[in-house]
């Protein structure tokens, strides 16, 4: 009895975890049934295929919903009345010339399916207007016709699933996205900088590098879907344009730093600069992990007093250095390495100061109804 009570606790514990996946399951599940439902209501001919696009068509977030649904409009009715066309003008009374006619309709239709990704279902859809009268003895143009019907009902439900059931917003996930980008950048910080002390592993930096370059990528398609929710609810949501070229320029900016630090800074500057480092290093860490927080929460970010204090003795110290005629003698390399350096911490800086910027506008759109119905009622 106590094993199955903790193993129901582990289950639950687990929920919180998999809300969006539970969430796609059932939004998917009601689109198959409503489509099943609705498909037999208005006596669609092939209920399958009207099943078939209400479970392809609900995606995990509305706007990802939404440019599927469209992409594959596109492509069906394309597909359709090419197909139909070709049905209608190419006489294909055995299976030889059927079989002609299918390349015909098909070929095209695939060869534009590679080149244009919104017609990827175009070829399916052309073969359905060509085989399906062979065995239900309708002609091709009452085929085609039947196709777009089913398909455009099997879409319908599946938009109207995923916006009233659970709706997910793909701007949510642009936001929580940036946040674990932030977060991923933040933990990888440290360990970059750790390469102007010691030497490093290449290959575990590089999977530092990619694992963020994947995030952020990520970030970008989920802004991609969120354009398509803008156009349809007419939200007055920040662009995420900003927020995404500021993302980018950071990960550009680490990029660097990897660079700078393949190896160690020169024995006569390590106990000079290394402290330094580390304080950049900790206190933009500490900047990162805010400003994903302060996104996550909608809320105004913390003061960069701290970190802009470690990047002004950094860069007291390099000029100190560089005053002293310690840099003289150096290898070419080690004062390419520094260059670089300087360079992506000046970018990182006003990166920083940017991205700061980008927590305020989200924090303020969010707040601006709430400040707007506060004064209403002051106002009455």
């Amino acid at each position: 009895m106590s094993s199955g009570a903790t193993e129901l606790r582990s289950l639950r514990s687990q929920f919180p975890e998999h809300r969006a996946q539970l969430g796609l399951s059932l939004r998917v599940t009601i689109a198959a049934l409503s489509g099943f439902a609705f498909s037999h209501l208005l006596k669609v001919p092939l209920p399958l295929w009207t099943v078939l696009t209400a479970v392809v068509l609900t995606q995990a977030t509305f706007g990802r919903s939404m440019k599927a649904t469209v992409d594959y409009l596109v492509g069906t009715l394309g597909g359709a009345v090419y197909a139909g066309v070709v049905a209608v003008l190419v006489p294909h009374s055995n299976d030889v010339s059927l079989a002609g006619v299918l390349a015909l309709a098909v070929a095209p239709l695939a060869f534009l399916g590679a080149v244009y990704p919104s017609f990827s279902v175009a070829p399916l859809t052309g073969v359905l207007v060509l085989l399906v009268p062979r065995f239900v003895h309708v002609g091709p143009i009452e085929s085609a016709v039947d196709r777009v019907l089913e398909v455009s009902v099997g879409a319908i439900i599946a938009l109207a699933v995923s916006l009233l059931v659970l709706p997910a917003r793909a701007h949510s996930f642009v936001i929580e996205g940036a946040a674990r980008t932030l977060d991923l950048m933040a933990g990888s910080l440290p360990e970059l900088f750790e390469g102007f002390i010691r030497p490093r592993d290449a290959a575990a930096i590089a999977r530092i590098q990619d694992s963020i370059g994947e995030a952020v990528a990520r970030t970008q398609a989920s802004a991609a879907e969120a354009k398509h929710e803008r156009i349809v609810f007419l939200a007055a949501e920040p662009d995420h344009g900003p927020l995404l070229s500021t993302l980018t320029r950071l990960r550009h900016d680490l990029v660097m730093i990897g660079l700078a630090a393949a190896e160690p800074l020169p024995e006569s500057l390590q106990a000079r600069l290394g402290p330094l480092l580390a304080r950049v290093a900790q206190t933009s860490a500490d900047q990162l992990r805010g400003r994903g927080e302060a996104l996550a929460g909608r809320r105004d970010p913390a003061s960069l007093e701290g970190v802009e204090a470690a990047f002004d003795h950094y860069a007291e110290a390099i000029a100190s250095v560089g005053s002293e005629g310690l840099t003289q003698g150096l290898p070419v390399d080690a004062l390419e390495r520094i260059f670089t350096l300087g360079f992506a911490l000046d970018q990182m800086r006003q990166d920083l100061r940017d991205l700061d910027r980008c927590a305020s506008e989200i924090a303020g759109r969010r707040s601006t109804p709430a400040r707007m119905h506060a004064g209403a009622v002051k106002a009455n």
